[in-house]
């Protein structure tokens, strides 16, 4: 394995509190102590000046279609795609087909990460059988086999005595449930934000309740259980302020927030457009300005993409048929960087932590998320300064349904090393 210098480069470290400029040894895959002499021992010397050098970044949230819908997605696509837009380690939801509710269905997707991944693919499992809402899956075996975490994702578990029953189980295994808040039963066919540009549009909406409500009842269950809550891609005002009350009282939850929800509002939205149709839908502006303030005061721990590759058949339908979700693996660091750090929201080293430091901490990862000596050497090299054009052709994943599609942005991953190999890069200096 080949000793890398990173030279010259802005060193965030979230875990250890660093913002300075420095170099990064890397031997081993670990990261080491500068040795004397080290320009002239290295197999590679990468000049980082100007740059940022941050942790891995870890997505927590990923729907990477495998088994059972490779033609959106696929293990080694996402992850290649992950690879390219900093991200060495990644959390890959359970609504596969099947669904990811055994061991043995587990073991399969770790087992092909291991052959074909560049990165870390880590497989959550599902909360229920077939994600049904009926009884709950094998979630002990699973924890067995590998499993960081369970979620019911692409629906919430509706039974709120089966969700209390999982968040037991959960709490004595010390493994957090990635929650998807979404009232099944106030959704009512809906397909974008309930407002009045919805209602222009004659197209059936989906209220800030059908979040706010699961957001709720489910912090109350963490209260009662103390299982570790985490709260997907949260959209609405009444998210950050229901956190932000749980904190407040000890309760053990956390937040993400996505590129897109912190970027959009319904108002950008392009009537027929479906590349706008995710769900959560995008929100209103009072809405996403608490998305960013939460994001700025602590509120939300994690930002996360939610990447959601679909073919451009079945977006190419209307907007009440087409399938929810987009992209985001290699668009999540540039529309951080321009719409949250560039204005002042967030600092560098907040969007370190918000991407590599917290999620690895939600996780466990006690190895990853930090740039001290003795850690795996998973880093990122990122041009804060670098605009250009997003252009989805060029995506590694499979997907190309985005709404950032032609958008100039500022900030570019350069390269990526998980485990001391590097994984991805563009143009950097030597």
């Amino acid at each position: 394995m080949e000793s890398i210098l990173i030279k010259n480069g802005r060193i965030l470290d979230p875990k250890e509190g660093q913002d300075l400029v420095g170099d990064l040894w890397i031997s081993g895959g670990r990261i080491e102590a500068k040795p004397a002499g080290a320009e002239a021992q290295a197999d590679r010397v990468i000049e980082a000046a100007g740059c940022w050098v941050m942790p891995g970044l870890i997505d927590l949230h990923v729907h990477l279609r495998d088994p059972g819908q490779t033609q959106k997605e696929d293990i080694e696509s996402g992850s290649m795609a992950a690879a390219a837009g900093g991200f060495t380690t990644i959390v890959a939801m359970p609504n596969t087909k099947p669904v990811m509710d055994e061991p043995d269905r587990i073991r399969y997707a770790l087992h092909k990460a291991e052959q074909v991944s560049p990165i870390r693919v880590l497989q959550a499992g599902s909360v229920t059988r077939g994600e049904e809402g009926k009884e709950l899956a094998d979630i002990a075996g699973m924890i067995g086999a590998g499993i960081p975490a369970v979620s019911e994702d692409g629906r919430s578990v509706m039974n709120a005595a089966l969700c209390r029953k999982a968040m037991t189980l959960l709490a004595a295994y010390d493994i957090p449930f990635l929650d998807h808040c979404e009232d099944a039963d106030l959704v009512q066919g809906g397909c974008v934000n309930a407002d009045e540009i919805q209602e222009k549009e004659e197209l059936p909406g989906i209220t800030n309740a059908v979040e706010d409500v699961i957001i709720a009842r489910d912090i109350l269950l963490a209260k009662e259980t103390g299982a570790r809550l985490h709260l997907c891609h949260c959209s609405t005002k009444g998210s950050a302020v229901l956190l932000k009350e749980a904190k407040k009282y000890g309760i053990p939850v956390t937040g993400e927030v996505c590129p897109h929800h912190f970027t959009l509002t319904s108002r950008d939205r392009i009537p027929g457009d479906t590349n706008y149709k995710m769900n959560p839908p995008l929100r209103t502006e009072e809405d996403r300005e608490a998305l960013r303030k939460g994001l700025a005061d602590g509120t939300f721990d994690v930002i996360s993409t939610d990447h959601a590759p679909h073919t451009a058949k079945e977006k190419n339908r209307s907007m009440t048929e087409a399938p929810f979700g987009i992209v985001g693996l290699e668009t999540a660091v540039p529309l951080t960087i321009t719409e949250l750090v560039d204005p002042g929201i967030l600092t560098p080293l907040q969007m370190a932590e918000k991407m590599s430091g917290n999620p690895a901490g939600i996780l466990r990862l006690k190895d990853q998320g930090t740039l001290r000596a003795g850690a795996e050497a998973d880093v990122v090299i990122i041009d804060p300064e670098e605009i250009w054009t997003i252009d989805s052709s060029r995506f590694k994943s499979k997907g190309k349904n985005t709404p950032f599609d032609g958008r100039q942005v500022k900030g570019r991953v350069k390269m990526t090393v998980c485990r001391g190999r590097i994984v991805y890069e563009d143009g950097v200096k030597q």
